[in-house]
């Protein structure tokens, strides 16, 4: 396995950047997420890593040592498309061997490699099938498969699941981390999807514009995303701005949310408590309840407070006594307010 590093890369296409001084370090055997939204420049890191994109200006280290001047079949990077790319016309076990036939490996390690490779992924049972005969989670386990049979020291997974429905992705979700840990091999993860990221990653990067705005373990980045738009990416914040003061930050509307030394914060939906009482805490605010959305288990709350959209979101037996529309106080825990810079 190997660390992968990235120092000050450039990459513009025209005058659009795409990679803007990015300097990252990503663990040996670890699982790392690059969360963005479209434009913000993962995919193109991740094929910067895999040596299909050249930087204009910066570094790309494999275990310290520099592999810009390296060809893209030296690297030893295996790499999971979004589209699998999988020869429509070989069996699944011909798919996965391809690599190996293509590197020379002897027809007996080729099918040691590849039957394990297979049982890795679960479809030792399929090696004589053809891609069409296999469902889109099956296809990919596949890729998957031929990715890690030419034994890569990194593997690099762009946006794999994106093309699955919502069950089936959240399954290989499951299988997708189950391989990881089992090979242990360092795997860089390009997603949108703010849940994936959180679900799989044991640390995330969050991209905008072609930089970096935050990195780190992924609760530690949720509960502290520093800036507005990482709130609002990962996960759902809702903000509420205001003027500094000694005590605290100053509303529009003469309430003080005690503590908070910059102008703006954050509270996460699942933080926010509606009543129709006035609540005894320091955080509470009179709010218009505009909209109740019934989602099952969970509900969602849309108030009004001051021309300020907020979000609520609990357990939809926790906002039964609330009438459709009208005045209610929201209010929230001190230590769950998120100072934004």
């Amino acid at each position: 396995m190997a660390e992968v590093r990235v120092e000050h890369l450039d990459k513009a296409y025209g005058a659009d950047k795409a990679l803007d001084d990015v300097t990252l370090s990503f663990p040996d055997g670890g699982f790392f997420g690059l969360l963005g939204p479209s434009g913000s420049g993962k995919t193109t890191l991740l094929r910067a890593i895999a040596g299909f994109v050249i930087p204009d200006r910066g570094q790309v280290f494999v275990d310290d040592q520099p592999v810009e001047n390296v060809p893209v079949e030296k690297r030893e990077i295996g790499m999971v498309f979004q589209s699998y790319a999988l020869f429509p016309n070989m069996t699944v076990a011909d798919n996965v061997g391809f690599g190996l036939s293509v590197r020379k490996v002897s027809s007996a390690e080729q099918r040691k490699r590849v039957d394990a490779a297979l049982d890795l992924v679960q479809l030792g049972d399929f090696a004589k099938r053809k891609p069409h005969q296999l469902s889109g989670g099956q296809r990919q386990r596949v890729a998957m498969a031929r990715a890690i049979v030419t034994q890569p020291r990194v593997l690099l997974l762009d946006e794999p699941l994106s093309a699955l429905d919502k069950a089936l992705r959240v399954d290989m979700q499951i299988e997708l981390k189950r391989i990881q840990r089992e090979v242990g091999i360092t795997t860089i993860f390009v997603t949108h999807d703010q849940e994936e990221a959180l679900t799989l990653s044991d640390q995330i990067g969050v991209l905008k514009d072609g930089q970096l705005v935050r990195h780190g373990p992924p609760r530690e980045v949720y509960n502290d995303p520093r800036d507005a738009f990482t709130a609002k990416f990962l996960g759902d914040a809702n903000l509420i701005a205001g003027t500094p003061e000694e005590n605290g930050l100053r509303l529009v509307d003469g309430a003080l949310i005690a503590g908070v030394k910059q102008s703006m914060v954050a509270v996460r939906p699942e933080n926010i408590r509606i009543t129709v009482s006035e609540p005894n805490t320091p955080n509470r605010l009179r709010a218009e309840l505009r909209q109740r959305i019934f989602g099952g288990a969970i509900g969602t709350c849309i108030l009004d407070w001051q021309g300020t959209a907020i979000k609520a979101v609990a357990r939809d037996i926790e906002f039964s006594e609330l009438s459709d529309t009208g005045l209610v106080w929201i209010s929230w825990p001190t230590d769950c307010t998120i100072e934004l810079q």
